[in-house]
């Protein structure tokens, strides 16, 4: 019985990706349709910035998030003698060093199966993500999408870009990309330009409004040398390629991605017959300005699960960014770490959780080993299926994103774990998080999350095995 529901649980993974995958396919495949359904649905404004910024449009697009088989089984819950025994002696390797929170909790009832240090605030690093990820879609909806558009300015030849917070924009370099339904700058100059032909203009002044975003570019807590590093990018609501370089080629990012986004348009424009003034400047978009293009990037849902598979700093903290100006908050670090708490605590669990951005790259954020595996299962619950995406998103182990890298469960006390875990990491200089769900070998879907914010050196392969010993409890 317990090989046949260990085969179940692996089937439903791959079922689950599959699924992922066919509605990607599916949206890029009608896409016209999806556009014109956009067009003729009434737009949910969120609350503008309180620097008046016009805000980005938010449409409802296509079908709501397909319901996943993300459920409890009706398999007893593991013995908690022999599992509490078996993580204690894991959780004592030294590689953990001093401060390790952990928890696994019963994903239907909330119970807790195992804690150890379950309240201490650990600085979590890349599971932030998930915290991001849940409030994204409680606040803006699993179907939102972000746009890019192109607005009349002040005069019958001038012209706005105007960024809407939609990193993954393509810009001319990108290369050719498996992630659905991205936005392309390309496909904006092609609706622009025919837009300015059909009234006859064919020289423009370009400016561009890269104002929804606000305050510093940087987050309290991060290191100076992740920018030019290129862990992430300065966070502006105008970027092409989450203002990469040469994407593809290397991680180098650009100092300054509004203006970098704005020549490309101009250089795109330019091969559709619009020349523009050499000065490319900074400008403000006039309320209700007459729209002359406009580009949608994937839904929220497909957005978070990007975020979660490949660990994406710049597209968390668009994501964040998009929360606080639906909480009404300023678009920047200090909004949003008050609007996400504010989204956390009417889905009751905001207790625990302390964020200053969305990527987890800030040593600021605190979040407990217990608050990070509740809401986990409140994301994965038959109540709440616009969370969803959460668990769809997490790297399957020894298949997916940062857990199919090949260095993760590959020891033997865990590589027998293998596509029966779903799982973010997490990992800082002396950090190292993993926190998601599993299904037991009896059939009990749990939730858990293990953190260690003091460790000596790499504690990945021991966070690895506490995982394994959860999915073969």
């Amino acid at each position: 019985m317990a090989r046949h529901e260990r085969l179940v649980m692996l089937t439903t993974l791959v079922v689950l990706q599959v699924v992922t995958i066919v509605i990607g396919v599916y949206a890029m495949n009608n896409d016209l349709n999806l556009s014109a359904l956009t067009r003729q649905s009434p737009p949910t404004e969120p609350t503008a910035s309180p620097e008046g910024v016009p805000p980005v449009p938010v449409v409802t697009a296509g079908p709501v998030l397909a319901q996943l088989p993300v459920r409890s089984g009706d398999g007893p819950l593991p013995t908690k003698g022999t599992l509490t025994r078996q993580l204690t002696d894991a959780l004592g390797d030294k590689a953990l060093g001093s401060r390790v929170g952990a928890v696994v909790l019963d994903a239907a009832t909330g119970e807790r199966i195992f804690a150890a240090s379950p309240d201490a605030g650990i600085v979590p690093a890349s599971t932030t993500k998930v915290v991001a990820s849940v409030a994204a879609l409680a606040a803006l909806g699993p179907d939102t999408r972000l746009s890019t558009r192109v607005v009349q300015g002040g005069s019958r030849d001038s012209i706005i870009l105007v960024g809407g917070g939609d990193p993954m924009l393509a810009g001319p370099q990108a290369k050719r990309s498996t992630f659905t339904e991205q936005a392309s700058l390309a496909t904006l100059a092609s609706r622009t330009a025919a837009a300015l032909k059909a009234r006859g203009v064919t020289k423009v002044t370009l400016s561009y409004d890269a104002s929804l975003f606000s305050g510093p570019t940087q987050a309290p807590g991060w290191k100076p040398i992740y920018v030019p590093d290129g862990e992430v990018a300065p966070v502006h609501a105008l970027a092409i390629d989450e203002g990469r370089q040469n994407p593809g080629q290397s991680r180098a990012r650009v100092s300054d991605p509004p203006q970098f986004a704005a020549d490309a348009f101009a250089g795109l424009l330019r091969k559709h017959g619009i020349s523009t003034a050499r000065s490319i400047r900074r400008a403000k978009a006039a309320p209700g300005a007459a729209e002359l293009g406009e580009v949608q990037s994937a839904p929220v849902y497909a957005l978070v699960e990007h975020t979660l598979t490949h660990s994406d700093n710049d597209l968390a903290e668009a994501l964040v960014r998009h929360v606080a100006i639906k909480e009404g908050q300023p678009a920047s670090f200090a909004g949003v770490s008050r609007a996400v708490p504010q989204v956390l605590k009417r889905l009751g669990v905001a207790d625990g959780i302390q964020v200053s951005d969305g990527s987890g790259l800030s040593i600021r954020n605190r979040i407990s080993a217990y608050a990070m595996a509740r809401l986990i299962a409140i994301a994965g619950a038959p109540a709440h299926p616009e969370l969803h995406a959460v668990a769809s998103g997490m790297p399957i182990a020894g298949f997916s994103g940062t857990l199919g890298n090949g260095r993760r469960f590959t020891g033997p006390d865990s590589r027998g774990q293998v596509g029966l875990v779903r799982a973010k990491t997490g990992t800082l200089n002396h950090v190292n998080t993993l926190a998601g769900l599993a299904t037991t070998k009896d059939g009990r879907l749990v939730t858990f999350a293990f953190m260690a914010d003091r460790v000596p050196l790499y504690a990945e392969p021991v966070l690895d095995r506490l995982a394994a010993i959860v999915a073969r409890s």
